[in-house]
């Protein structure tokens, strides 16, 4: 299976998941990322080092990037485009991990 399938699959079988609101995510449970021309899927495990939170994005059928962050409690990472208005933010608070569509990047 390819990985351009892998995500479509993994995008569909979460799609319910994704709202405008901070959604609750669960180890090893995919949620669909959409930045307009970009869109994916992210998932994360849990490892001694803190929650390892695995994110594939690609534009159309071009080249997916795949990003790994380790989120200690209270940690966040972002994902936008420049010609998308928004973000995705996915937040790790406590033993939870939240993703959310956002405004803007903060910093």
């Amino acid at each position: 299976m390819s990985i351009r399938s892998m995500l479509v699959a993994a995008g569909l079988a979460s799609a319910s998941l994704y709202a405008a609101h901070a959604d609750g995510l669960r180890p090893m449970s995919a949620i669909s990322i959409d930045l307009g021309e970009v869109s994916g899927a992210a998932y994360y495990t849990v490892g001694r080092d803190g929650f390892h939170v695995v994110t594939t994005l690609a534009q159309g059928a071009g080249t997916p990037i795949r990003v790994v962050s380790v989120l200690a409690p209270g940690q966040r990472l972002a994902f936008s485009t420049p010609r998308q208005e928004g973000a995705v933010e996915i937040r790790r608070d406590g033993d939870s991990v939240l993703v959310r569509k956002v405004k803007s990047v903060s910093n």
